[in-house]
């Protein structure tokens, strides 16, 4: 099992970022045994960490090396910062563009992975959830599989938001740098509705989604209300929710079966 903290020049960000590869190629023949993921080649995963949270909490919380090596992954963990992985305004904050475009494109000519959307997942969990929702849906040109646990589905209530608003999470300044003006978010393509709705006039491929959140977390009625708008849009979404708040408790046994269901195992 190949682990590696690999430093690149973005031109998405404007400086050099850091980003961790895991890499399953290596793996014992006693650990692949008659697994049938070793039956082909490895896929890859994009893991996307929450609010406060880096690159570090899918390799020390969430099981990501157990997983590549149970499932033939080659996972890749990089930092988003707070930005919910959108692009927003000004130079050095196409966050969107970065996990979207410029690392796909470098993991292919660099490692001759993720070339496909077959081949590759995004998944994440709260912040990291809804950035996995946004950044599949705007390029399922490379994203296949979209994995969203407890997301952060909150653009409806940053939609209601009017200078001076503050919660314990953050202000309304931070809000409108990161989603845009908050009187017109609903109908911009921050808001994931919005990605449906233009991929279904498009006609285009829409990403397999799984979601889950747990009973007890304060993020489940946005994400009940998000699997509904899927399943009124026709888009097929396995939504899944049990006994939770949120925490890795939820989400590490729902990855795994996110990760399953994906592959049809």
């Amino acid at each position: 099992m190949a682990q590696m903290t690999i430093t690149i020049f973005s031109q998405s960000l404007k400086r050099f970022t850091d980003f961790c590869l895991i890499l399953p190629t290596d793996t014992p023949p006693e650990f692949a045994g008659q697994n049938p993921a070793y039956q082909r080649p490895p896929k890859t995963l994009f893991l996307l960490h929450g609010y406060s949270g880096s690159m570090h909490d899918f390799l020390f919380s969430g099981n990501a090396q157990n997983l590549a090596m149970k499932y033939n992954l080659a996972i890749v963990c990089a930092s988003g910062e707070n930005s919910f992985y959108l692009n927003q305004k000004g130079t050095g904050r196409a966050y969107g563009d970065y996990f979207g475009v410029e690392l796909p494109a470098y993991l292919q000519k660099t490692f001759g992975i993720a070339k496909t959307p077959e081949e590759t997942m995004i998944g994440g969990f709260s912040m990291g959830g809804f950035g996995a929702l946004h950044v599949g849906l705007s390029h399922p040109e490379q994203f296949g599989s979209i994995i969203a646990l407890s997301s952060a589905l909150i653009i409806h209530q940053v939609a209601t938001m009017t200078p001076g608003f503050s919660n314990p999470v953050a202000d309304y300044d931070y809000y409108a740098q990161t989603f845009g003006d908050p009187a017109a978010v609903l109908t911009s393509r921050s808001n994931p509705e919005v990605l449906v709705r233009d991929l279904k006039v498009a006609g285009a491929a829409i990403p397999s989604i799984y979601m889950a959140c747990g009973t007890e977390d304060f993020l489940v009625e946005s994400n009940r209300a998000f699997a509904a708008f899927l399943k009124e849009q026709q888009v097929p979404v396995k939504y899944e929710e049990g006994p939770g708040v949120h925490n890795w408790d939820f989400w590490n046994p729902h990855m795994d079966a996110a990760i399953r269901y994906h592959l049809g195992m």
